[in-house]
């Protein structure tokens, strides 16, 4: 049997792309493949392909540089002690980041890592006799192509390459929107629509090409002073979501959270995920845990199984929703701004019923506190105690967690309780911490967002702002398990990109959509940097260095 070392090529693939990265993989050779089959062997060469996703969705990769440099996320340097990782946050969200700091390292070397894959997965599965071969060479040339555009939004460049052995092409602009399309296109028969959300789909694929052609204008000329979206390009993006929308295999969900839940899996929202579920995944996602206060417990088994204090929403993109509704209350006007499960009261609850708020948390929170000996107060009829939350954890027994609009990088703004905070995704419920075992699934592309990808190119081709507005009330009515937020009676571009805002925070789109709607130059809490060359981030430093050898072949994006 011929050999193959999965982590020699990966490697090997890591260094052309740039920079090697610690593997874990199985080495196969000729002793340790002995008697598996070819569909074992294809197996073996497209998980790596996903596995890497977990790692690129991280809260302190993917999620900061397109949240936390954005209006919606703020991360101060909290109470002085926590998440001061030597400013790179207030660095992040102040458009200030450097080539060395270690959260675009880290997201660059997971992509990179995640392309290395597929390219050693595509060139192993070509020769690949086993029946599911075609379909895995499919699903491989599919990451690759969303791995490529991930690098194309983020860093303004892709790599391509076919051998493993051979030294990637670095490609920007047209030619690599040409490129991811060509790729795309020439999977999409060959996929299967069945396999999803986990894995690429003909869906999936209909998906990632419509969000490329919505961005093309920004890719083509990225420091644009207006970007001159093309017609073509617009009425590709409507065709393709017409066909997700026509293919009646999604459905928008009635209840807004469920679509982050921990059973968010069979979802028929979402199009295309992180698979985190816990018997296939790692699970290391901690969406759930990132925003909470260090004071508040979610899961009534576990006494460790708590917040971090992480960002908050700014007020800038607090008063959108209020604006937005006035003078109704967000949450009132809108199931996706807050879901409430616990009463904000002092109470006695079930630990089955348990089940902290979701959406946008504000003000006084409650919940489960500890006695001395550690363990979760409980009421004389055995239930457990749900009463006022204090700083307890952070030394400050007396300090209310009391989420407060205010929040920014001064003393006063940067203490425990200061921002509003997001739990979107829910808190495990069979991890044995729930904090860094995230089940729920991280959405990559859902049916909501197709809609809004329509919407938008309607109103970029033709100014065709009733059928733009057809497709946000479509979203805003669907939302049926409580009642829905208010049909919108017009339509504009600064009213779109809002309900972006509404339906699609912390999904880690924001960073792209400010960019493409002309609002990344803006100011708001702790930002004022007007620079447009920060519409991308640098190229690590570390990946310039390890290709010191190959003269002028990986150079610093303007401005860095």
């Amino acid at each position: 049997m011929k050999k193959l070392s999965i982590k020699y090529l990966i490697c090997l693939a890591s260094l052309s792309m740039v920079g090697c990265t610690k593997l874990n993989e199985k080495v196969l050779d000729e002793s340790s493949v002995t008697g598996l089959t070819d569909k074992q062997l294809a197996e073996g060469l497209i998980a790596p392909v996903y596995n890497v996703l977990p790692d690129i969705f991280l809260h302190t990769r993917y999620f900061t540089l397109q949240e936390i440099s954005t209006d919606e996320a703020i991360l101060p340097y909290r109470g002085g002690t926590d998440w001061g990782d030597n400013g790179i946050y207030l660095s992040m969200h102040r458009h200030e980041t450097v080539s060395t700091d270690p959260n675009v390292q880290n997201t660059w070397t997971s992509i990179v890592t995640g392309l290395s894959r597929a390219v050693t997965a595509i060139s192993a599965l070509k020769t690949n006799k086993d029946a599911s071969a075609p379909l895995f060479l499919a699903e491989a040339r599919g990451m690759r192509a969303y791995y490529s555009l991930l690098t194309l939004d983020l860093f303004g460049l892709i790599f391509v390459k076919e051998d493993p052995n051979a030294t990637s092409k670095i490609v920007r602009g047209d030619e690599a929107i040409k490129y991811i399309e060509s790729e795309l296109l020439a999977i999409e028969p060959v996929l299967d629509n069945t396999t999803g959300p986990g894995r690429i789909t003909k869906g999936a694929v209909w998906g990632l090409l419509a969000r490329l052609y919505l961005n093309a204008a920004v890719y083509r000329d990225r420091y644009a002073v207006s970007f001159s979206f093309q017609t073509d390009d617009m009425n590709k993006v409507v065709d393709y979501c017409n066909k997700i929308i026509s293919s009646n295999q999604y459905a928008l969900a009635s209840e807004y959270f469920s679509i982050f839940g921990n059973a968010n899996h069979t979802n028929k929202e979402i199009i295309f995920a992180v698979d985190q579920r816990p018997d296939i995944s790692n699970s290391h996602n901690r969406m759930a845990y990132f925003s909470l206060s260090g004071d508040q417990f979610p899961l009534p088994a576990f006494t460790s199984a708590n917040g971090t204090d992480g960002p908050a929403i700014t007020p800038d993109f607090y008063h959108t929703w209020v604006d937005a509704n006035a003078p109704t209350d967000p949450a009132a006007a809108d199931p996706r701004f807050y879901k409430e499960n616990l009463p904000q009261a002092d109470g006695c609850v079930d630990a089955a019923a348990f089940n902290i708020n979701r959406g946008i948390l504000r003000g006084q929170q409650y919940g489960l506190t500890k006695d001395a000996s550690g363990a979760f107060i409980t009421c004389p009829d055995g239930k457990l105690k749900v009463s006022m939350l204090f700083n307890t954890t952070r030394s400050k027994p007396t300090l209310p967690v009391d989420f407060t609009e205010q929040v920014d990088f001064t003393t006063a703004g940067s203490n425990y309780s200061t921002g509003y905070r997001v739990e979107k995704y829910e808190f495990s419920k069979s991890s044995n911490s729930g904090r860094n075992k995230g089940e729920a699934d991280i959405v990559i592309l859902r049916l909501a967002d197709i809609h809004l990808m329509r919407a938008e190119a309607k109103l970029r081709a033709s100014n065709d702002a009733i059928g733009a507005l057809a497709d946000v009330n479509t979203i805003r009515a669907a939302r049926t398990a409580t009642t829905p937020a208010v049909a919108l009676t017009s339509m504009t571009s600064d009213i779109l990109f809002r309900e972006r805002g509404f339906e699609l925070y912390w999904e880690m789109v924001r960073r792209t959509d400010m960019v493409r709607f002309g609002k990344y130059e803006g100011s708001w809490t702790e930002k004022t940097n007007s620079d447009a060359k920060k519409r991308v981030f640098p190229i690590p430093q570390n990946a310039i260095d390890a290709a010191s050898n190959l003269t002028g072949y990986l150079k610093q994006n303007d401005g860095y």
